[in-house]
């Protein structure tokens, strides 16, 4: 059991419609800012399933690409869920299990500014 989230960091190319345009990045070396689905509220089975991912038993595993002209995505691991704020979409904190690489994080990080 096992959720897997594959998200682009810029989004301003490519297919991504205005809603579908989604805030991730890396808030420290091992801290996700991640976005949920546009219609996922808290209270959903989503949600739920989400924020209680680790007592259901189920993985979250986080992947990640700079760019549509990347077509790899950088596996950063498991993640776990810390906290939420806002939904449609949820914006969830996951601590991720193992730290990213120095080169990884400024790359995820810049995706903020």
């Amino acid at each position: 059991r096992a959720d897997l989230f594959a998200f682009t960091l810029d989004q301003s190319a490519g297919s991504f419609s205005p809603n579908t345009r989604y805030r991730d990045y890396a808030i420290g070396p091992s801290m996700i800012h991640w976005e949920s689905q546009s219609v996922t509220r808290a209270e959903s089975p989503t949600g739920q399933r989400y924020q209680r991912h680790a007592a259901l038993g189920s993985a979250v595993m986080l992947f990640g690409r700079p760019n549509t002209a990347e077509r790899a995505f950088h596996f950063l691991g498991p993640g776990t869920y810390m906290d939420h704020r806002s939904e449609m979409p949820m914006a969830i904190r996951w601590c991720l299990a193992h730290v990213l690489p120095g080169d990884l994080f400024v790359q995820y990080a810049a995706a903020a500014a």
